[in-house]
């Protein structure tokens, strides 16, 4: 009979280590998305103001809003795998070794939550608002 405070199998270590792993690659994909669309964004941003184009502005949501779709991808999948692991980091636990499944936390971990959480609202959401906000100034001003 295991409890809280027997320690897990070199086995097991085996796994949380391979699972760290998995959340470590995501947050780098995530760090990456964010990396192109600051890029992308700023180059919008400067043909718009540059051409005095509302439209170039307007047209920059659009992929604005396809990386907060990948972003929040990747943070789902990061907060799957980070379930999968606190299950499977306790003596006694019922995750198969060597298992990758998140379907068990799936119900747990919604999309739409992800989407609209602090970190996505706060990042795209601003960008998405400054892209609307130059182009609706250069609709106006033309």
């Amino acid at each position: 009979m295991t409890d809280e405070t027997s320690p897990i199998s070199d086995r097991q270590v085996k796994h949380l280590e391979m699972i760290q792993a998995i959340v470590t690659r995501l947050g780098n994909g995530s760090f990456l998305i964010k990396g192109w669309t600051m890029t992308l964004a700023g180059a919008f941003l400067g043909f718009a103001v540059n051409r005095s184009s509302w439209k170039v502005a307007a047209v920059a949501v659009v992929p604005l809003v396809g990386f907060w779709i990948l972003d929040s991808y990747y943070l789902r999948q990061e907060r799957l795998f980070r379930a999968l692991y606190e299950a499977a980091r306790k003596p006694g636990t019922t995750v198969e070794l060597f298992s990758m499944n998140t379907s068990p936390y799936r119900n747990t971990i919604r999309w739409r939550k992800v989407v609209i959480s602090h970190t996505m609202v706060n990042f795209y959401g601003l960008l998405v608002v400054v892209m609307a906000a130059v182009a609706i100034w250069w609709y106006v001003r033309r």
